[in-house]
């Protein structure tokens, strides 16, 4: 029997039952990447003797009786995760070379849970790009199409699993990172509620490894189910031990319903800022049909929806507010002086993002204060629905696009150009106030590329999208194997 594209569910099942060894599954994953990764490029640092090395040991171990949640099953994790003894570079050629010491706390939550490390995924230079590429491992191509991007900046996750090169993966999102790849490459993902689970050693080289989160940022699971999220959320989630000076599991709240149709689901398609390509648009409305036809009660629109104009705005200032953090003072000054130029008419998100470069501590801290107020609005609403389901990027898989000018970039839509960076407003509904979002597929597009939708949830009630996601998948399929 081939292992590869079984789900971490079914090969515990196939462990526990001795119908496999890790050992076995692991040297099948080996041979798959070995045999297909020459095209993907999505293992960019290999550590295959280290994860046969941990397969013995995990069989030795179910051997006397013991058991973990992972034990056995092969499993990536993104480049940007410190793993002790591999290199961590984010793509950054100044760092090439660099090994961090220890593991990042994440990593050591997999080697906990007896997953068995195959090797590290290929991400854009700084994670910072909607297409996963750099100049020390090269291009990572969608399995679907070689020609176009896996997306960023966990896409050789995204890649990984739809190739079939392990159960399960680890990723990151500010800007739609994790469910942008998912949604690429016909794979699910979640990003979880901001601090539920913890990120130190998720850090760019030689930066601390610090119990700090960053804002917007967090780290989260992807598989090839909704349920084996769950399974790896479960292992993920829970504070940084240095901070809580021991590991706290945390229980979140179960699901919000069981059934498909004791749902209540806002589904959004328009964005003020950006239209939403046809593809996308029928993948919504795919999911949108399905919960209707599953006695959901289904709504277009809301009064309780916080404005997406002002909320993408934010998104945005907050966002590109962080990214330059660190540049060079003599850089700063220059978008001061560009910044200092716009009209006080411009509202466009290109005037955003330069505003947002710029901000001074008093202009931060406002934006924060009008973050607050979109949280309590998206707590009205979720008194009133349980989940919102919209685009996570305008269109499918984009060819890939290495302009070294992202802002000379565009992104096509249905035949229209434009900006390339305005793809994330769509991310941002999620990420501005902190709230759980699953990427799931929904089917192809008239290409034949993967099509995904997110559902967004409440605070800190991760499991009630990850249920939606579940009773989606029985109703209108999951993921596929590329053709």
């Amino acid at each position: 029997m081939e292992w590869s594209f079984q789900t971490a569910e079914e090969l515990m099942a196939a462990l526990r039952a001795g119908e496999v060894t890790s050992a076995e599954l692991t040297d099948e994953a080996i041979a798959r990447i070995e045999r297909d990764d020459k095209a993907i490029n999505a293992i960019c640092v290999p550590d295959f003797d280290g994860a046969r090395a941990a397969a013995r040991d995990a069989d030795r171990e179910r051997a006397r009786g013991e058991e973990r949640p992972l034990l056995g099953i092969p499993v990536t994790v993104k480049e940007c995760y410190n793993i002790a003894g591999l290199p961590t570079n984010w793509g950054m050629p100044l760092h090439r070379d660099y090994m961090p010491a220890e593991d990042a706390v994440q990593v050591s939550r997999l080697k906990d849970a007896g997953a068995v490390v195959l090797g590290k995924t290929n991400v854009p230079v700084g994670l910072q790009d909607v297409q996963s590429f750099n100049e020390i491992y090269g291009t990572t191509n969608n399995p679907w199409d070689h020609r176009r991007t896996p997306g960023g900046s966990s896409g050789g996750s995204a890649a990984a699993l739809a190739s079939g090169f392990g159960a399960l993966s680890i990723g990151s999102d500010l800007a739609g990172s994790l469910r942008t790849p998912a949604h690429f490459c016909g794979v699910y993902a979640h990003k979880p509620t901001l601090g539920l689970v913890a990120s130190r050693g998720m850090v760019p080289p030689r930066v601390p490894a610090l119990p700090a989160d960053a804002d917007l940022a967090v780290v989260g699971p992807m598989a090839r189910t909704a349920r084996d999220l769950t399974l790896l959320l479960d292992v993920m989630a829970g504070p940084d031990p240095l901070t809580f000076g021991v590991a706290h599991n945390v229980k979140l709240p179960p699901p919000r319903h069981e059934r498909l149709g004791d749902f209540r689901v806002l589904v959004l398609e328009e964005h003020p800022f950006i239209p939403t390509g046809s593809a996308v648009r029928a993948g919504v409305n795919r999911v949108a049909g399905a919960l209707a036809a599953g006695g959901a009660r289904v709504e277009r629109h809301s009064p309780l929806l916080p404005d997406p104009s002002e909320a993408a705005t934010l998104y945005t200032q907050l966002l590109f507010s962080s990214t330059v953090a660190r540049f060079p003072v003599e850089a700063y000054e220059q978008l001061q002086i560009h910044a200092a130029g716009l009209s006080t008419e411009d509202r466009s998100l290109d005037a955003a993002r330069l505003r947002g470069m710029v901000f001074s501590h008093r202009d931060w801290i406002e934006a924060n204060s009008r973050r607050e107020l979109h949280r309590h609005g998206w707590r009205q609403l979720f008194a009133e629905f349980d989940a919102v389901v919209c685009p996570i990027t305008p269109t499918p898989a984009f060819p890939h696009d290495h302009n070294p000018d992202p802002l000379g970039r565009r992104l096509d839509i249905d035949g229209v150009g434009y900006p390339y960076f305005d793809q994330l407003v769509w991310a941002g509904v999620a990420t501005m106030p902190g709230l759980p979002a699953t990427a799931v597929p929904t089917g192809p597009s008239p290409e034949g590329l993967p099509v995904g939708v997110q559902l967004i949830g409440p605070m800190f009630e991760d499991r009630t999208p990850l249920r939606l996601a579940e009773l989606l998948e029985q109703e209108i399929g999951g993921f596929q194997m590329p053709k």
